[in-house]
């Protein structure tokens, strides 16, 4: 039952339902914000672990860079150039290939020649040997007769 004071008119019923109406939310309301949230939690974190999986990835390059930089300049240093493959490991994690063949820009080699280019072609593979990830690295060296105390010919 609706008290009312002295001289004050009963007002209308819909005025009354709506006033009691803005008292909160609806459980629908409070349940839909709820998956909304975590809809948007959901993409969030696949975006997190993706860019924490590209960060795995560009580390592991960087690794094998550095692998291939040290093994690259200190190959055949003190001892004559091989012609061949060999291979090795750095640790456990990563492994090498080492590729040396001639190399001339004209495709032979002049036989007069002090001095000779090789290729060397290294890959550098980590991972599971069933899907190996690797990374290729390429460079040339000189080399011939004791070409450190080698000056150049007079003109």
């Amino acid at each position: 039952m609706i008290r009312r004071a002295p001289g004050q008119r009963l007002s209308s019923i819909s005025s009354i339902s709506s006033h009691r109406a803005q008292g909160g939310f609806s459980l629908l309301e409070v349940i839909a914000a709820i998956m909304l949230l975590a809809i948007a939690f959901a993409a969030l974190m696949k975006v997190a672990g993706g860019s924490i999986s590209l960060t795995q990835n560009a580390a592991d390059y960087s690794e094998a860079s550095l692998w291939a930089r040290g093994l690259l300049d200190s190959a055949f240093v003190g001892t004559p150039i091989k012609t061949g493959s060999s291979a090795g490991q750095f640790n456990s994690r990563f492994r090498w290939q080492l590729a040396v063949t001639p190399w001339n820009d004209a495709g032979v080699q002049p036989p007069s020649s002090p001095l000779h280019l090789y290729r060397l072609d290294l890959d550098v593979l980590w991972g599971p040997a069933s899907r190996p990830r690797g990374a290729h690295f390429s460079t040339l060296r000189l080399a011939g007769q004791d070409v450190a105390n080698m000056t150049p010919a007079a003109p």
